[in-house]
């Protein structure tokens, strides 16, 4: 489905990744982890098309991707939700939902729906404006925006990153349901959360792929999972 082979990217002439390679299978739930600097957000910026790699390439659906700017990424079917946690804070709830409806061509009840689908308390906040959102409710949104117009394919950047254990249960119901219609390549830094959805984990220290991790026995615990760190 997506394939990510041998890329390196640099910041001028600092250079970021080394010689990466990941993949993502149709269905999985595949999640990168590593210490802070280790190259996971440039990585995940890279395939969404934010940065070029400077070697290798990035394939989508059998079609290359890499270098190809964000928002045709997006089209292609590959959406990207950044750590900000920043919405449209403006814009009302049914707004921020609005513009990614125009954008995709689907249409605003739909996208609508699915939101509710996925965290029906939103109703009643649809028409209030998204920046009152608390920090997880923005996170949701997020997610549910970027869902519109059916992608196959999410990048999501440390998705439970300073939210409350009761939110992170929420996000960790929203993305298990996920798994069932699009696949997607997380950035998480909470294990345990990795190992209960993970399908496979891609370990990276200083800009390279330290150890892939495939076998369910080895990631079923977080404190193993730990180790590899």
């Amino acid at each position: 489905m997506l394939e990510v082979n041998s890329i390196d990217v640099s910041y001028g002439h600092a250079k970021v990744l080394h010689d990466v390679s990941i993949r993502l299978n149709q269905g999985e739930m595949v999640f990168i982890v590593g210490r802070n600097g280790a190259g996971k957000t440039t990585l995940l910026r890279t395939i969404a098309g934010f940065m070029t790699p400077t070697g290798g390439d990035i394939t989508f659906e059998g079609q290359p991707i890499a270098g190809m700017a964000a928002e045709k990424v997006a089209r292609r079917g590959v959406r990207f939700v950044a750590q900000d946690k920043k919405v449209f804070s403006d814009l009302t709830v049914k707004g921020n939902l609005e513009l990614a409806a125009h954008a995709s061509g689907e249409p605003l009840e739909r996208a609508t729906e699915r939101l509710l689908k996925i965290y029906p308390q939103f109703e009643k906040f649809l028409d209030n404006k998204a920046g009152g959102l608390s920090g997880g409710q923005r996170e949701i949104l997020l997610i549910g925006r970027a869902l519109v117009g059916e992608p196959q394919c999410l990048l999501i950047d440390e998705p439970t990153e300073g939210l409350a254990a009761i939110v992170i249960e929420d996000i960790f119901r929203i993305l298990n349901e996920m798994k069932e219609k699009v696949s997607g390549i997380i950035v998480e830094q909470n294990l345990s959360v990795v190992a209960r959805l993970a399908d496979r984990i891609y370990i990276m220290k200083e800009g390279k792929i330290e150890r892939e991790v495939v076998n369910p026995a080895e990631i079923s615990d977080a404190a193993e999972l730990e180790c590899y760190l």
